[in-house]
Order: structure tokens, then sequence, then C-alpha cells
């Protein structure tokens, strides 16, 4: 048997450990697309690799730092910026999205961090883990925590979530166990004082292990299981949140859209089983119904009103005037068959409807807007319709200009407020509006209070008020934290105290889009889910109607508005209109890779990042590190050897004689504590069949005990230090 199969041996153990921990982790990594929003799983998985195999060759910490460092860096201008890597514009840009965040978490607004930011986070802890696994699996040899760990996380996803953890849970079992088999043959050699190189002359010990492990998982996977035990606990905890959905009341719900609002409050679970899909060609808030009397607790209807029949399925319910410049559009919807809502769901200007089923009749509630699905007098759930409607630019200007509404009985409806409303809602609305004058300027400044002012967007741990406590007095002053219906029901109260009409409204967002441009109408695809289900404000200006608002922080109503480019003043209060850089205000259509800088007079050099540079980029990367890494040792060798010659002094000679004792042990050559060096040094000289160890050691000890002196290292000790370099590097 060769020397260099010898002496690689303890390595190759510690590597299989290491990579034992890498693809456990990789276990709780590989559920995230499933049961969170979050994407780009791939990038994270490369970077986890990146990590581990970086930490595994035990480069120096400072090259460790900057690798992965770069990697973050790299990962984050890929993925979120249109810039360069090295454009000073992307710097620019991290730097202000870094102050943002760090104000956000000041304050602690954790709803309003950025995605950059949250997947910064993010891939710091993939490289805190990188090194605590290293720590667990090769260092301290303790890998039965993290495996039960991992365990106990698959199987509550398992349960608790659509993640299907098979085959997951099968992988954990053998990368586990194999890990710990070869933790506790390893433990039992130290024990036993046996030295490290002697595993190579039995390095098929682990083949049985492998054998067994596999056949215990197989035998395991295909055998006959009894029947559970134990009860399914998910029947009972779905009892538990089983709400109709926002607004139902209760501890805990299911977020979906429901009848009852009476009594809001509590926190809810999300459920992202499908409604509908909408193919549209921008983005709406799907409309359902309004409601106008706040009790304090809840909504209601101060009274049912009259269904009236939609003659020819055309739209009589109105919430513009006609004055309002719209824009003729159409979308369809098409229903999952699990969705159990006999109701239209329609977007602001809705006129005329296509139903599949020619039979199905629309009636109208022109109270609240909503408009119930029927056949023969019978409430059925549609399977999918298009509909025709105008797309409204609200005026800014002429809403600015709104005055009291003629409509007496309007105004009474909706700015009637219960008795026992504390007065100190009032008075805050007072406060924030008391620079306003129109009531425009009124209403925009009470929907972008709640974006700050220590609000949060939360839906745990939401509490419902007690039997003398008022809804939204509640939300204002004492828990600041809430969902939907907290933001829209305060922001309607706080209106009200001010005399402003307004209304609540529930229906559905647009959802997520899931494909662009699949007709030749260029329409896209949006999936909209129970989780989607959403409340919002409406606000009535005379001569223009109902106006929707968004108050709810991380929404933005898909509102647009016509504004007077001669006023400066308007046009910085549509805040629904997206900023885009100057250039592209200027030449949508330029080329990305050739972007003038009306700044400089000159072009700057756009690089547009795509999936093949990262390959390039990643190859190139792994391959430099591979040869620093081959490499390391004789670079280590020169340097030294250069310090040596340079100052040759005992604090030089130190670091080459440590260095020969680190690669004695990453060779398996073990110092025994009760050992001395020179008994040590007799045993690596027997092994090499030499006396370069103990000459080296005679002259450290000699050397290190004279306090620093100078030109001690003379060309013979350099020498033997080399060679003997030489003959344990093989």
């Amino acid at each position: 048997m060769s020397h260099k199969k010898l002496t690689n041996i303890p390595f190759i153990y510690t590597s299989i450990l290491y990579i034992a921990g890498l693809l456990l982790f990789l276990e709780w990594l590989y559920p995230v697309d499933e049961v969170t929003d979050t994407t780009f799983l791939g990038i994270f998985v490369i970077y986890t690799i990146f990590c581990f195999f970086i930490s595994i060759l035990q480069v120096r910490w400072w090259l460790s730092f900057l690798l992965k460092g770069f990697g973050i860096f790299f990962i984050l201008n890929g993925v979120y910026s249109n810039y360069g890597f090295w454009s000073k514009h992307w710097f620019s840009e991290m730097f202000a999205d870094f102050v943002f965040n760090i104000e956000v978490l000041i304050a602690r607004q954790w709803f309003d961090l950025s995605n950059m930011f949250r997947t910064l986070l993010f891939l710091i802890i993939i490289w805190l883990m990188s090194y605590l696994i290293y720590y667990w699996f090769v260092q301290v040899k303790r890998v039965m925590i993290f495996s039960v760990l991992t365990f106990i996380y698959i199987t509550l996803l398992d349960t608790f979530t659509v993640y299907n953890a098979d085959w997951s849970i099968f992988r954990t079992f053998v990368i586990a166990f194999l890990a710990l088999g070869i933790v506790n043959v390893l433990k039992e050699i130290q024990s036993e004082s046996l030295q490290t190189y002697r595993l190579s002359t039995r390095p098929l010990w682990i083949l049985p292990l492998v054998a067994i492990v596999l056949f215990s998982s197989v035998v395991g996977y295909a055998a006959p299981k009894l029947d559970p035990q134990w009860p399914d606990p998910v029947p009972f905890l779905q009892s538990a949140v089983n709400g109709s959905g926002i607004g139902t009341g209760g501890v805990i719900q299911k977020v979906g859209y429901g009848e009852n609002d009476s009594t809001l409050g509590g926190s809810f679970v999300q459920d992202y089983t499908p409604v509908f899909e909408a193919f549209m060609k921008e983005e709406n808030y799907f409309r359902v119904e309004s409601k106008d009397y706040y009790t304090g607790k809840g909504w209601v209807n101060s009274n049912d009103g009259d269904y009236v029949e939609q003659v020819d399925l055309d739209i009589t319910f109105e919430t513009f005037s006609p004055i309002v410049e719209s824009e003729p559009s159409e979308l369809v919807l098409s229903f999952d068959e699990r969705a159990n809502i006999p109701k239209l769901i329609y977007p602001y200007g809705a006129r005329h409807v296509v139903a599949q089923n020619e039979d199905v009749t629309l009636m109208l509630n022109e109270e609240t807007g909503e408009i119930r699905t029927e056949i023969d007098n019978d409430a059925v759930n549609l399977s999918g319709y298009s509909i025709n409607y105008d797309s409204p630019s609200y005026p800014i200007e002429l809403m600015r200009k709104s005055g009291t509404p003629e409509d007496e009985e309007l105004v009474r409806k909706n700015t009637r407020l219960p008795n026992n409303l504390p007065s100190r809602v009032g008075e805050l609305a007072k406060e924030i509006t008391v620079n306003h004058e129109s009531q425009y300027d009124k209403v925009r400044a009470i929907e972008r209070y709640f974006s700050g002012n220590g609000f949060v967007y939360q839906i745990e741990n939401v509490p419902v008020p007690t039997d003398d406590q008022d809804y939204v007095d509640q939300f204002l002053f004492d828990t600041k934290a809430g969902y939907c219906d907290n933001f829209s029901t305060s922001m309607v109260v706080m209106l009200r105290t001010l005399d402003i009409p307004a209304r609540w409204v529930k229906g559905f967002t647009s959802g997520e889009k899931i494909a662009e441009d699949v007709n030749e109408l260029g329409e896209d695809v949006y999936q909209v889910t129970n989780a989607n289900a959403h409340s919002w404000v409406e606000v009535y200006f005379e001569g223009v109607g109902w106006v929707p608002f968004e108050p709810t922080q991380g929404f933005d109503a898909p509102n647009n508005y016509a504004v007077d480019t001669s006023n400066a003043d308007d046009v910085l209060d549509a805040p629904e209109a997206p900023e885009l850089p100057e250039q592209d205000l200027e030449k949508p259509e330029q080329d990305a890779q050739d972007v003038f800088n009306p700044s400089t007079g000159e072009k700057d050099s756009k690089f547009e990042f795509t999936k093949t540079h990262g390959i390039i980029l990643a190859v190139t990367l792994l391959v430099l590190i591979g040869l620093m890494v081959w490499k390391r040792h004789q670079l280590r060798v020169y340097f030294l050897e250069r310090k040596m010659k340079k100052q040759k002094d005992a604090a030089a000679y130190q670091d080459a004689y440590h260095y020969v004792l680190r690669l004695l042990r990453h060779k398996g050559f073990q110092k025994e504590p009760d050992q001395t060096l020179r008994e040590y040094a007799i045993r690596v000289d027997n092994f090499y069949s030499t006396d370069e160890m103990g000459r080296l050691t005679s002259r450290y000890e000699r050397l290190i005990y004279q306090n620093g002196s100078t030109n001690i290292v003379d060309d013979e000790l350099s020498n033997l230090w080399k060679n003997l370099i030489k003959k344990i590097l093989g």
C-alpha cells in the first residue's frame, strides 16, 4: 500500500461526515419553495454547496470570508439589479436598500423589509450554518442532534403543509445513520488510542456499514405497516381554525372570503387553496360587496336592500361617474372546482358578463354592489365567465376640488358611527389632517398614516376586542398590529369622524402572476387563492363617485390616475405611478447594453446577467479555488521559507516548526497527550526512515528559549525543514 493512500484516509472520513451534514441541511431547503413564497431555490442550493465546499477545504478565515461574501453580493446583483456587478449604480442601489432596511428594523416594521434584504439575511444564515455543521460533524462529531432536528422538521412539514416528505424521510434516515456509524467508529478508535493513519489498513470497514443502512432503509420503506395507532391531529386542528374567512371572529380563523363580518379581530392562518384564475392585461382589485354600518366590533349592512335582475347580463351598478375617463377592457375568470362563492367577482367598471352557462341570472343589490349568481332562483357557483369593463383613471384635480355631496342620504348613511366610539379616534383623525384643506388630501393623509407610526401587518397574535373595547380604538392606540380588516376599518371610521363619506369593501386582490402573454391579446394569467381575500376602503367624491384607497401595509391598490401635469403637486400625489429611471422614460426601447446617462453625456455600460454568465463564473471560481487548495501546501511552504530566510529569528522558525506539526496531524500523526516532542519525533522518523524530525525538534527546543534572538536560522536548518516537508507531502 502506498504512503499517499495511507496519509489521505483521515481527510476522506471527515469529508464524508461533512458531506453528510451538507445533505441533511439541504433537506431543510428543499421544502422552502413549496411552503413559502420564496423563489430562486436553486440559487440558495448552489450557494449552500459553495459555502460547504469552502469550509471543508479549511482555507484561511479571511479568504473564506472574502469568497463567501463575494458569493452573496454576486447573487444579490444577479437577481435584483439591472446594473453590472462593478457598476457604481449597483453599489449605490445596494447601499440605499441597506440603509432603508436598517431603519425598518429599528422601527420594527418587519413586513416592510425589501426582498433583497430578506434574501441577504437568508444567505447569511446559510453561511453561518456551514460553520455550525462543520463544528458539529467534524470537530466534535455530534451528529445526533442535527439529525433528530431534521427528522422533526420534515415530518412536521409533511403533516401540516403541502410538502410530501416521503422520500425526504428516507434520504434523511440513510444519511443520518451512515454519519452516526462513521462517527462511532472514529470515536471508538480514538478512545482506544489507536493511530489514525492505521485506519488505512482496513478501509473496507465502511462498506458493511453502507450495506446495513441501505438494507434496513429499503426493508423499512417496503415492509407492510400498521394503521395509525393515534388519531390524526390535523382534522382536530382544522376544526379549530374553521372560520369561514376574514372577519369571522374567533381566536384563530382560516383566511378566505366569508359572509359574517360582524365580529372582527383574532389571528388567522393562511390558506392557499386556489379560487380562480384571471386572464387579464393589468392588475385589478376584484370587488364582491361593501358594508355600510360599523358597530364597534365589525360591519353589517343597515338594510338588506332589493335585488334587481341584470337584463342580458348587463351590469347597472356604477361606482364612478361617467365623466371619469376610462378605457374599455376585458378579462376572463376561470374558477377552481373547490371554490364556493355564488356571487359575481368583478373589477371596477364592470359593464357586461358573458357566462359559460347561458341560463345564469345575475341579481344585483344596488346598496352593496353584491351580485348573486342564480339559476332558477337557486344560488350557483359559476365555473367561469368573461367581463367587459371600463378601467377608470380617477382625476386627481377634480377630486381635490370635490365639495360636500348633494345626496344627503348618501352622506348620512356613509358617515354614521356608533355613539360609544371613543373620542380620541376623531381627535387623531383631526390631528393627522390638520394641515390639509381638500377632502382628497385629507383622505391621502390618513391612508399614508398607517405606513409608519408603529403599525405593523400581522396575522398572528391579533387580539379580539373585549366587550367594553372598540375594535378601531384598540388597533389605533393599543395593539397597532393587525391585517387588512384592522387597517381598512380604521381608515373608514376616521374618515367618517371628519364627515367624509366612506365605506368598507371586500373582495380579492389580483393574486400572483403565473404566466405571461398567454394569448393573442397579450393577457397574463393571475392565480387568486383564499389568501388573496382582502378588504379595502372606498371614499365618495362629488362629481367623481366612489374611489378605492388602500391603507393596509404591503398592499397597493392598482388604481390609475388622470394627472394634470401642469401642477407639480399633482404629479407628486400620484403614488401608484411607477418611478422609472430617467433614461427609461426617454428611451424605453433602447438596448440594455447601451444606456445613455444624461448627467455625464456618455453611455453607461449595462451588463445583463444571464444563467450562462453565472455558470461560467461559478466554474471559474471553483477552478481557481481548486487550484489554490491543490497547491496550498506548496504556497504555505514557499511563504514560510521566505520568512525564515528574511527574518532568521526564533519566531520565524517557530511558525515553520508548528506548520510541520499541523501537517503531520492532518496526515494522521496525532501526538498523544502524555508524549513528549522528542518521543513524537522518534515515531515520525521511524515511519519516514529519517532523522530529520528529531534534529528539527532538538533545534526547536534550544532555539525557542532564546527569547526571539535573530540570525539563528541557517541554511542547514532550512534544508532540513524543506526535506521533511517533501517527505510528508509524498
